[in-house]
């Protein structure tokens, strides 16, 4: 069986959470090989270690990227528009070319079920698969349509799967930078509002309540599905859990459902890997 490719870009600070990410990664998907890329800018490799130590233990492999800025000379880079934006967009720009496809997760989410399904999709042609969040989150969806000119619901970028050797021909990284340019003023959330304008169109749909359910958002999951999806079903079949927006679950005074099970995984990776 071949491994799961991953990849996931943040800075020093969020280390702790991807080593939450992957305790959560390992007890869910047994047997599972995966392989873990990930692009950064700046970590010294001292902080890394305990990363690629949880990922030998699993026995995954773990290969950092630091990101020349030199590919970056021309882009719009400010304090809102930092240049890690662009790096999960240009993922199959920056990974090597033996890398062929890549699986996607931002830092803040749980792996609570198997991802071998989300995995063997077929893209069916398209650049990358992605959900768009339902519920609430939906009732922004033609706002955002009509601040970007598109058609398309709006897709959330913190799960994507991603054809590196489709992209390698059909991502510009200086058609990006110019859209940025062109655009920064009307740019809410800017990796994610370049991707929905830009590719839209090459996105294949998926279920958000499986592979990228947005954790602020059980009640109106539970209420659009008709009752069906409570706790029990979120357990039995969501894969992704993400925790979306500024509240985060390792923060104080977090009260949101899924908060205890995030501090579950968060308290047993800190017994097995001493993280603050």
């Amino acid at each position: 069986m071949e491994p799961i490719l991953l990849l996931t870009t943040l800075d020093q600070n969020y280390l702790p959470q991807l080593q939450v990410l992957l305790t959560s990664l390992s007890l869910n998907n047994p047997g599972e090989i995966f392989s873990l890329h990930l692009l950064h800018s700046s970590i010294p490799e001292k902080a890394l270690s305990a990363v690629r130590r949880q990922c030998e233990e699993y026995g995954y492999s773990f290969s950092p990227v630091r990101v020349d800025d030199a590919l970056f000379q021309g882009a719009p880079v400010t304090r809102q528009y930092p240049k890690e934006m662009y790096y999960r967009l240009l993922a199959s720009h920056l990974l090597p070319e033996s890398v062929q496809r890549v699986l996607y997760l931002d830092p803040d989410t749980l792996v609570i079920n198997p991802l071998r399904p989300l995995w063997e999709t077929d893209l069916a042609g398209n650049l990358f698969a992605a959900a768009a969040h339902t519920g609430k989150a939906a009732l922004v969806s033609g706002v955002n349509q009509l601040r970007l000119g598109t058609e398309r619901d709006y897709y959330n970028s913190g799960v994507l799967l991603m054809d590196l050797n489709a992209g390698r021909r059909a991502i510009e990284p200086q058609a990006v930078f110019r859209y940025v340019a062109l655009h920064r003023k009307e740019l809410v959330l800017p990796d994610q509002d370049v991707l929905n304008a830009l590719f839209s169109e090459q996105i294949l749909p998926l279920n958000d309540l499986v592979w990228n359910y947005d954790a602020r958002n059980y009640r109106s999951y539970l209420l659009c599905s008709g009752g069906v999806c409570d706790l029990q079903w979120v357990m039995a079949h969501t894969a992704i859990l993400h925790f979306c927006g500024k509240e985060k679950p390792w923060n104080p005074n977090y009260t949101r459902r899924f908060g205890v099970l995030y501090q579950h995984y968060l308290q047993m990776t800190r017994r097995a890997w001493e993280i603050r």
